[in-house]
Formats: C-alpha cells, structure tokens, sequence
C-alpha cells in the first residue's frame, strides 16, 4: 500500500484542476527507496510534458499528473488530464512489482484523468502522441475536412 496522504499531493492535485490557478502539472516519487511514502518533488506552470521529461530518472519509479491543453481546431481548444507512470529502467525488482498494486493507491488521488501514459524513459514521453491518444480517448475527433 502507497502512502500518499501529504496533504501537499493534495494541494498540488487541486491546483491542476482548478481553472483559477496556472499550476498544470505535477510529480511524485518515493521518498525512500525502503517505504512506499510517496512525496511531492516538482510541480509547475509550463508545458508539462517539456518540464517532466528532465525529471524523470532512471533509478525512481514516478507518477505524474498533467492538465494537456491543445488545439482542437482553429476556434477551439480542449484541456484533459493525463497520468503519468514512469518506472524507470534502473528501477529495483521489488519496487517496479509493487506500481501496479500501488497505482491504485495513487489514483485514488489523482482520481480524475482521461489517459494513463505509461513510460521508463524521457524519450517515450512525448507530446504529439499524447495529444493523439487524447482527441481518441475524447470521442470527438473534429476539424477541418474531419
């Protein structure tokens, strides 16, 4: 089970959420390699997939959360929520087994999200096919000559 009561995870969910404020993504990672106490390390107002992918390390396994803003046509845009699960390549046996029970714990957090995006290295993060599986995942897929 995920410890991820720190009320700064919470904090930082509702900001991403919230129209009012610029926050637009976050992360988490393990505060100890021994414990499953998951702890806020960044979170940031810019592109997120731009300001993640530096922060993803090969020894850690990490979630992210990200509001996704992107034209949907020339009039229009649309914002979705991605969740990011990065288990990076260096990430000990005995930790990468227990992501997929601990994923729940996290998402009962990082409760609302259109795509699960999963990745162990930066490279795999990217923008353009995000976006893809996100006008998909959205059920209207318009513009024009659509």
């Amino acid at each position: 089970m995920a410890d991820v009561s720190d009320p700064a995870i919470q904090e930082a969910y509702d900001d991403i959420r919230n129209d009012k404020t610029e926050t637009s993504w976050l992360l988490l990672q393990y505060a100890d390699s021994k414990k499953d106490t998951l702890e806020l390390v960044s979170k940031g107002s810019g592109n997120p997939i731009d300001e993640l992918k530096p922060l993803l390390k090969e020894d850690h396994a990490m979630f992210g959360y990200a509001r996704i803003t992107y034209a949907n046509d020339k009039e229009s845009q649309r914002q979705k929520f991605i969740l990011v699960v990065h288990i990076g390549t260096k990430v000990k046996l005995m930790r990468r087994a227990k992501i997929s029970v601990q994923k729940g714990d996290v998402t009962k957090v990082l409760r609302q999200y259109s795509i699960e995006v999963n990745v162990d290295g930066s490279e795999q993060l990217q923008e353009d096919a995000i976006v893809t599986r996100l006008r998909a995942a959205g059920g209207a897929n318009y513009g024009p000559g659509t």
